[in-house]
């Protein structure tokens, strides 16, 4: 019962990392920073990128906002389109049904 406090004590890696495998994190880490560093070198015309983000983004919202409204749209041309066929199921739906109340009925009627 008292090691249901430690859930994932089995689980923890208790030992310490070994010197080659601290060197060789260390080394990924580097190379991996001046890959980084060199991508953000190579892109061109950061400035003119970072002065149009607001303009982009605010075009981007706009294009979401139009194409929820379109979405909408479309779902309710979907509902009138598909309403004649549930309006058919469900009349077909309770015609059967009273003719099976009106059988009983009549062989209840029958019996007596």
């Amino acid at each position: 019962m008292n090691s249901d406090k430690y859930i994932f004590k089995k689980k923890l890696n208790s030992r310490r990392k070994s010197k080659r495998k601290l060197f060789i994190e260390s080394f990924f880490m580097l190379t991996s920073s001046f890959f980084l560093a060199y991508i953000f070198y190579v892109i061109p015309n950061k400035n003119l990128l970072l002065q149009n983000f607001f303009i982009y983004l605010n075009n981007s919202f706009l294009l979401l906002k139009d194409l929820f409204i379109n979405l909408f749209q479309i779902s309710v041309v979907l509902f009138i389109l598909a309403l004649p066929v549930v309006i058919f199921i469900f009349l077909l739906g309770s015609l059967m049904r009273f003719t099976r109340i009106a059988k009983r009925k009549n062989k209840m009627l029958n019996f007596k």
